[in-house]
């Protein structure tokens, strides 16, 4: 893993960096990491968060998610009252909000976290400040939510406050690299706002800081993620095709990708996490009947669990009360996010379904991130199961032998386990 580029507090002069406090709005998957890194950049940083316990064990110095080396950063920067948490924002030079922008059950946005956000910082913007959003938004949040909640009125935007939308564009597993190294857009909601986030931005990020306006920010991150929801959606219609008509279609991808302009994605259960899964969303609501290709291949990716939940079902009915193990729970490989999870909603729906005994195995999952599944070790499931079925690949299960596999029915809509036709795709024994 590469080394993060930690500016000591004794290393730089620039006057945008350590005189700056920053109050850092929601700790999660996004605003920890980047506390953290803000912190360890020289800066003073006061980290908000609803939940009391995720408080409390931050002040620790420990972390309350999975992310490599979040762990060591969190409890140096504490240690060194860089960072602490609160339950309660405060006054600071520099706002950030990294709060969750979910789904409602009809596809809507819910922008009811960032309003609270906003609401929550108002009392405490000063003239001078910087208001960043980096929670992935919908076109015109920043300035009909943040603009309009976060700030107060007797302060001019462009002015006296400095807005801007600013996406985060990390990976799980390496957010304390990514926040640092990767391009950052930056959309101020004036001129003036571009230009002086993007001379804080610089204060700490090492890869190019993009400017731009608010709303063109905004659609970037959902074009970005979109993007690679339709060709998901492309791999993942194409592998409900090759079954059906009895073809591996992983061996079709390779042999199609073999062609110098084509390169088709990894089928797989679905589309997971808080982004791809979601985001496309927010272009289909903010502006109808103007993106039927975003919201087909939406509905693919969201229809990709109930083909796969049939597939096993079928297996399932050559067994009488036969055991299902699934492996794997998160939306991707070696990470504890489960937002939006393929492979959580599968083994939900084969629970529900009263197919057999179904056993969950994860070794991120506990009985509080998913409660009303059936949690078990590896090794029982190895042991129980009739069926098993690969839905996340983390690495101990990509470290399965085939004799761990014999005699068992296996699924794995991944394609993970093996080269061979026999135990990538579909339904088979495994030898």
């Amino acid at each position: 893993m590469a080394q993060l580029n930690v500016i000591p507090d004794t290393c730089s002069n620039d006057s945008t960096s350590k005189s700056k406090n920053i109050c850092v709005v929601g700790l999660g998957y996004i605003g920890l990491p980047t506390a953290s890194v803000l912190a360890d950049h020289g800066y003073l940083v006061h980290g908000v968060d609803v939940r009391p316990d995720v408080i409390e064990i931050i002040n620790r110095g420990e972390i309350h998610i999975h992310e490599p080396h979040l762990g060591e950063l969190v409890n140096k920067v504490v240690s060194q009252n860089k960072l602490k948490a609160s339950t309660e924002p405060c006054e600071a030079d520099v706002f950030f909000i990294c709060v969750p922008t979910p789904i409602n059950e009809d596809k809507t946005p819910d922008l009811s976290y960032v309003e609270a956000a906003s609401k929550a910082i108002q009392p405490y913007v000063r003239a001078g400040n910087i208001v960043i959003l980096e929670s992935t938004s919908p076109p015109r949040t920043t300035q009909d939510v943040v603009v309009q909640n976060a700030i107060p009125e007797d302060l001019e935007v462009g002015k006296d406050v400095y807005v801007a939308y600013c996406p985060e564009r990390v990976l799980p597993g390496r957010i304390l690299i990514e926040v640092v190294e990767n391009d950052r857009i930056v959309g101020g909601v004036t001129t003036a706002c571009t230009d002086k986030v993007v001379e804080f931005y610089k204060s700490f990020v090492t890869g190019a800081v993009l400017p731009t306006d608010a709303i063109s920010a905004e659609i970037t991150k959902l074009t970005e993620n979109a993007f690679r929801d339709v060709n998901i959606a492309f791999a993942n219609e194409l592998s409900i095709l090759a079954d059906k008509l009895g073809a591996d279609v992983f061996e079709v991808i390779k042999l199609a990708n073999r062609h110098p302009r084509v390169n088709i994605l990894t089928p797989g259960p679905g589309v997971g996490g808080h982004c791809i899964s979601v985001d496309p969303w927010f272009l289909v609501h903010a502006c109808t009947g103007a993106t039927p290709l975003i919201k087909t291949a939406r509905e693919v990716n969201d229809m990709k669990p109930h083909y796969v939940v049939q597939q096993i079902i079928e297996a399932a009915n050559r067994f009488d009360n036969p055991t299902i193990a699934c492996l794997g729970l998160a939306y991707k490989a070696d990470v504890d996010d489960f937002r939006e999870s393929p492979s959580t909603e599968i083994a939900t729906m084969l629970t529900e379904s009263g197919v057999g005994v179904v056993l969950a195995c994860d070794p991120y999952a506990n009985s509080n991130n998913l409660p009303g599944l059936n949690l078990c070790t590896l090794q029982e499931s190895i042991q129980k199961a009739d069926i098993l079925v690969l839905l996340t690949d983390h690495r101990q299960f990509l470290e399965l032998s085939p004799e761990d596999r014999y005699g068992k029915t296996v699924i794995d809509p991944r394609g993970a386990w093996s080269s061979t036709k026999a135990s990538r795709v579909g339904i088979n024994n495994a030898a």
